[in-house]
Order: structure tokens, then sequence, then C-alpha cells
């Protein structure tokens, strides 16, 4: 089994973590007890964490054929908004704004407003074979998906839209440029987990080099040098407040990857 060494301070988006070796996933071999960690952007990984894995290069892959457009799922969504601008295919300019690769989508339907990744997709490859979306349970955020994903095929309509593009860019202009881990919870039905966050007096709230951004209230960003144990107290904070004031129960959208969760 292959491994690399991966500097989670480094390599993740919110840049906390330790420093550990991560098998690679290569030839559809995925190593038992091991968890899937992607590009890294929506996790927040202790300093004890669990046996890693990650996707060798050979599944970053794009491509057209007769049934769809194949993705490799740790292709990055900037490539697949590049390789559909070129070949005028519709409905992926929102992922330009959506960091990370094809799996961790998948795996978290992750989207802008109403636009998915679900929407379009025909069927995913996994450990036991092909999927179709049907027979996987979707819905805001969230999925069925327990296995690795090695790759997916999407409908691959006519119709790039330069528009479109740049309304999600627009969209994402509010967001701070502090690194973070994306929204670091799921609204709640019918609310916004930031006008929540912002309403309990979290919003710019630091503890150590962590905060809630006084830019969008959701985002937890580190200003240089946060640990995972002010991450982890400024989330805690945020759930027990939230709890008290509104009685909702936030759900974290950010991924906490520790050997004790």
């Amino acid at each position: 089994m292959n491994t690399k060494t991966i500097d989670f301070s480094k390599f993740s988006s919110i840049r906390i973590g330790p420093a550990v070796e991560v098998a690679l996933i290569e030839n559809d071999i995925v190593p038992e007890g091991h968890l899937i960690v992607g590009a890294a952007n929506n996790i927040l990984v202790s300093p004890t964490p669990p046996p890693l894995m990650i996707l060798s290069k050979d599944y970053d892959f794009i491509h057209l054929e007769e049934d769809g457009l194949h993705v490799g799922a740790a292709t990055p969504g900037g490539r697949v908004v590049s390789f559909c601008k070129k070949h005028n295919i519709a409905h992926f300019e929102y992922l330009s704004k959506l960091p990370g690769t094809l799996g961790g989508m998948l795996k978290m339907n992750a989207g802008l407003k109403e636009y998915e990744i679900f929407n379009h997709l025909i069927a995913i490859r996994t450990q036991s074979g092909w999927k179709q979306k049907d027979e996987i349970e979707y819905g805001y955020r969230k999925t069925s998906i327990n296995e690795v994903v090695f790759e997916a095929i999407f409908e691959a309509q006519k119709g790039y839209s330069v528009d479109q593009y740049d309304m999600f860019a627009q969209m994402r202009s509010n967001q701070p440029s502090d690194p973070s881990a994306g929204s670091c919870f799921k609204n709640p039905p019918n609310d916004y987990a930031g006008r929540l966050i912002e309403a309990v007096g979290l919003k710019g709230k630091r503890v150590g080099a962590m905060a809630f951004s006084d830019v969008h209230a959701n985002f937890l960003v580190n200003t240089g040098g946060g640990t995972y144990a002010d991450a982890l107290s400024l989330i805690e904070e945020a759930k027990k407040r939230v709890k008290a004031q509104f009685n909702i129960d936030l759900q974290c959208e950010v991924v906490i990857i520790d050997t004790k969760k």
C-alpha cells in the first residue's frame, strides 16, 4: 500500500491539523479501516485522527462519452468548469465557486442555493459497482453514500452560460478570504445559520486565532496559527447559545475528524 505524508496545517483549507501518513487509493483498492479525505476543504482534523486515505491522481480525469460526462472523484470543481466552458456544456458553472473535488461534493450533495451536484447526475461508481441516481437517497447537503466514490457520469447538455458563471461569482463575493472550512453549520429549515450566530452575539467572536468571521458569521476562520481546540470551543459555544436562545440544534457542515468522534 502506497502512502504520502500530508501536513493538514498546510493542506486543509482551514489550515489546522497534524502531518500524517495517508494511504493512497489506487486501482480501486480501498484500504480497510481508513477514513477518506478529499481536498480537505470542509474538514477539521484533530491532533489524533484515525487512519486516513486519499484518492490517487488516477482519479483526476474528465472526458465526454456517448452516455454523458465522465468525471473522476479526485477532479477539482474548477477543472470541471473549464472543461464545460471549452466544450459548451451546461449546468456546471456554479462549481467554479465551490472548493474541493468531485467525491466530496457528491458525498454531501454540494451546491449553491437550488443548484446541486445531484441535479444532473446519472450514476456513480463505488467499491460495490455502479449505482444509478435513483438508488441513492439525497437531500440538502446530505446523501446516503457511505462508500468511496471513484467516478460519476453526468448529463452533458449543451449551453455553457457566462451569465450564470458571473452570477455565482457574485454570490460568493461576500465570503471571507481568511482560511476556513467553508460554511461551519448547515442552514436550519427556513432560517440561516449566519443569522442565528450573529443573533447570539458570536459574529466576530475570537478564541485564540480562531473566529466567527465579521464578514460572514457562519464562517469559522483561522486568522493565523489557530488550533483544533480553539475551533472546537467556538463550534460548541455557537451550538449552546443557539439552542438556549432559539431551541434550534445547529448541525455542523464542517466534518470533524478525530478518533474520539
